[in-house]
């Protein structure tokens, strides 16, 4: 039987087709992994797949508030805390007073942030070109478009 319920011509059981869901978390973690793999032949062993939370969303030259770089991200502010603390601590971004608001921290990238940031460019560049050639300029485009909508879907993270 098929995933709906039907059977194959030829008698036999076919395998029920993995859903949506499933396939956009496996190319998830196989372009991860391969990301992650280029970054280290790169000289950033210590790169990890949450960090993207942080440098996908940061303001590169002035840096972002820990609170909107949260709302950006779609991940609560203890989330992106925990990420910010993380990257600190291995030296690719520091607080550093708002100019605008004395009571606040603003968190920016250090220079080895920077050289990061673009590295990782380079790397997710690389990446895109693969698949385009895989793929062919037209599936390439169709699946962009489709994640695009899709992705359009998800709503605002809310704090708890």
């Amino acid at each position: 039987m098929t995933a709906c319920g039907s059977s194959r011509e030829d008698g036999g059981m076919a395998e029920p087709q993995p859903d949506t869901v499933r396939l956009l978390l496996e190319g998830h973690r196989a372009l991860a992994a391969e990301l992650l793999s280029s970054l280290e032949e790169r000289g950033y062993p210590d790169a990890r797949p949450a960090h993207a939370a942080l440098f996908m969303n940061i303001d590169r030259r002035s840096g972002t508030r820990l609170t909107e770089l949260a709302r950006r991200a779609r991940i609560t502010k203890q989330g992106m805390m925990l990420i910010v603390d993380d990257l600190e601590n291995r030296g690719y971004v520091r607080r550093v007073p708002d100019v605008e608001d004395a009571r606040a921290k603003v968190v920016r990238l250090t220079a080895r942030g920077r050289r990061y940031v673009a590295e990782a460019r380079r790397a997710v560049a690389a990446l895109e070109a693969r698949a385009r050639r895989e793929l062919g300029d037209r599936r390439y485009e169709a699946l962009r478009s489709s994640l695009e909508q899709l992705v359009g879907m998800g709503g605002e993270v809310t704090e708890e």
